[in-house]
């Protein structure tokens, strides 16, 4: 019996994409991003790692042993964004990129430039022979994950199996090396697991898919730790490595990897059905989703070993949030949907998408956070060290992740299983799929997530039973996010109502699912009216840093209060229980967006007669996403409801952070 998962993604490569709110996002990113991310991997000589491992001389010429997976990141991406925008510039760019992957790889198979460069001189991270780092520091098998996951995307995109060839030739080495009787390592940094399941899946080749498996499994054995030290990297917590996936209950470590692992576990379970693994990755999810998750979908709250924290652990102004860990969490919360149909895997990963991923990548496509704030305040007259986008990193990992991830958007959008056809995501444009041996085409089109009235025509070729099942958003559920961590302040009593050709229907619920079952006809009209409503957000009592506050919430879309619409300031806004915001779309402000504003009470300080005050002023409010896009200054997610700490009050913003 062939094991699987029990639903499949329609392909991106079938869904063709022509959203307001998408689609100008994936122009940039052809357009600006990928190519800004080619050139940046020119001019800090990451290209020329390869040349020079290519003619097995120089020294290597960055900084850290994981650079070449920015090239192979980028590939990925520009290989999914062909499909969307023909190119054939960069289609000969990428041809002579690979080209130069291919002969800096050794005749074994072994590609790692920080090695192969000067193999009597590695890169110090590596160690003196191949592997033998692997676990902690090398990030051999980092690389070559990454390899793969391009390897399939461009092969899948184009057809060719340049890239292919290589990474098969690798993964081969690989499978040699490692596996029962052979070597024993648990990745220092996962990925290699994924890729693994991408090649067998391509190829079929078992191996490839029982190395992945041993690797997850050599998790929890290595005995050079001291269980007993409270510090993440003695014990092996960072690395996920302290115990037996079988036996890991909690999401803890680097929440990249971290959710590489778990996305990974989700695979590998799928594939073999091995349910102690699937009953593991249940546990992590709920762990993650219920006690681990930001309102904004981010993951990753300590800066320190940018892992996760302690249960509730979810301070405001020191988040961390690493962009890299929504992107990983999106793969993570697809393959959930994926074993299990539900729509709450859905939920989180359109929250994560619309804020805490896109807060990554400024609107110009060229300016990133690798962490992503929940809070920027100024302190007795003093701004915090506040962030600014920037266009590279030494370690830049998460722009060339954005890169990637952007174009495989279309991906997410449908997915199926026998007659039921789920519509995950409300992105406005057409997919062509077969149902019963029979073509169909669906169409959505609308303007979401501004507005919540969803349309879909559902056109066969000729007439076919089958069950559309259409995602009831959690958060118009008066659900604001699975397992409670965060729960609308009041509940709502505005329905989802839906109508089949202009009429209106009953309809089964599963999951989380509108269940239209009927025979489709060419041109059937679904609609779907979901109520978009200002809703204020409140936190579990364990998360103290939310204590008495609310933050804003809009459909999937989350607010924050930044300095440069509210005079400067942002941390001492208060928002009554009983605020009441009014919307209006603002095409010229950020990229066009729907913005909210409400009068509510300001504290001001007259610090020369050390008194304190509140006054009534208009406050306005912008979507998480787009913040830092005009300047340093203010930002803030989470708005006390009442006066209660004086440590919130700021007084008049310094002249610096105001923007002329």
């Amino acid at each position: 019996m062939r094991h699987d998962y029990p639903i499949q993604a329609v392909s991106f490569t079938k869904v063709q994409l022509a959203d307001n709110f998408w689609l100008p996002r994936l122009k940039t990113n052809h357009d600006v991003t990928i190519p800004a991310s080619f050139q940046r991997c020119e001019a800090t000589q990451r290209v020329k790692n390869f040349e020079m491992a290519a003619a097995r001389t120089g020294k290597f010429a960055t900084i850290f042993p994981f650079d070449d997976t920015d090239i192979y990141k980028t590939i990925e991406g520009a290989s999914y964004s062909l499909q969307l925008y023909p190119d054939e510039k960069l289609a000969a760019y990428i041809d002579a990129l690979i080209a130069k992957v291919g002969k800096a790889q050794e005749p074994d198979g072994y590609l790692y430039t920080a090695r192969t460069i000067d193999p009597a001189h590695p890169h110090p991270w590596a160690g003196p022979e191949r592997w033998v780092n692997e676990r902690e520091m090398s990030h051999e098998l980092y690389n070559a994950g990454h390899l793969y996951e391009a390897a399939v995307a461009h092969y899948e995109a184009t057809g060719q199996k340049s890239l292919l060839t290589i990474a098969l030739k690798n993964a081969d080495l690989v499978c040699a090396v490692f596996g029962p009787g052979k070597r024993h390592v648990a990745p220092g940094h996962e990925i290699v697991e994924m890729g693994l399941v991408k090649l067998y899946r391509v190829t079929g080749k078992p191996e490839y898919l029982s190395t992945a498996k041993f690797f997850i499994e050599e998790r929890g054995q290595y005995k050079g730790y001291d269980p007993k030290s409270p510090d993440v990297f003695k014990n092996g917590a960072y690395w996920q490595d302290d115990q037996p996936v079988y036996a890991q209950t909690e999401a803890k470590g680097h929440a990249v990897r971290a959710e590489y692992l778990y996305s990974a576990m989700a695979d590998v379970a799928a594939l073999t059905g091995d349910q102690r693994m699937l009953a593991a990755v249940d546990t992590i999810w709920h762990n993650m989703v219920g006690k681990k998750m930001y309102v904004q979908g981010g993951t990753g709250a300590v800066p320190g070993g940018e892992r996760f924290g302690a249960n509730y652990e979810l301070p405001n102004t020191t988040a961390y949030n690493e962009t890299c860990a929504s992107v990983a969490n999106v793969y993570w919360n697809q393959r959930m949907f994926l074993l299990h149909g539900d729509s709450k895997y859905v939920d989180v990963l359109e929250k994560i998408l619309y804020n805490g991923l896109i807060s990554g990548v400024g609107l110009d496509g060229k300016s990133f956070f690798y962490s992503n704030a929940m809070q920027i305040k100024s302190s007795a007259g003093f701004p915090q060290t506040e962030p600014a986008r920037a266009g590279w990193f030494d370690c830049s990992c998460c722009p060339t992740n954005l890169a990637r991830l952007m174009p495989a958007l279309p991906g997410y959008v449908y997915a199926q299983k026998d007659r039921d056809v789920y519509a995950n995501l409300f992105i406005s444009g057409t997919t062509d799929l077969t149902v019963a041996q029979k073509a169909v085409r669906i169409t959505q089109q609308h303007n979401y997530p501004w507005q919540g009235e969803l349309k879909f025509t559902v056109s066969p070729a000729v007439a076919t039973n089958f069950n559309l099942l259409v995602r009831l958003p959690g958060w118009a559920r008066n659900e604001a996010l699975p397992l409670g961590l965060y729960q609308f302040a009041t509940p709502s009593n505005q329905k989802i109502s839906i109508r089949v050709n202009g009429q209106s229907v009953a309809y089964a619920t599963r999951n989380g699912y509108a269940v239209l079952a009927r025979k489709w006809r060419k041109n059937d009209v679904v609609e779907v009216a979901l109520p978009l409503e200002v809703r204020q957000v409140v936190a579990h009592a364990n998360v103290q840093d939310n204590l008495g506050k609310v933050a804003l919430q809009r459909g999937p879309v989350m607010y924050c209060a930044e300095w440069k619409d509210n005079g400067g300031r942002a941390s001492n806004i208060i928002v009554p229980a009983a605020t009441r915001f009014a919307t209006a779309y603002q095409p010229n402000v950020l990229n066009g967006i729907m913005q909210l504003t409400a009068t509510v009470p300001v504290v001001q300080v007259d610090a020369a007669n050390s008194t304190v005050s509140t006054t009534r002023q208009t406050m306005t409010a912008i979507p998480y996403y787009a913040w830092a896009n005009r300047g340093k200054g203010e930002m803030t997610v989470w708005f006390p409801q009442q006066l209660t700490d004086v440590d919130l009050i700021s007084r008049k913003a310094p002249e610096s952070t105001v923007s002329k």
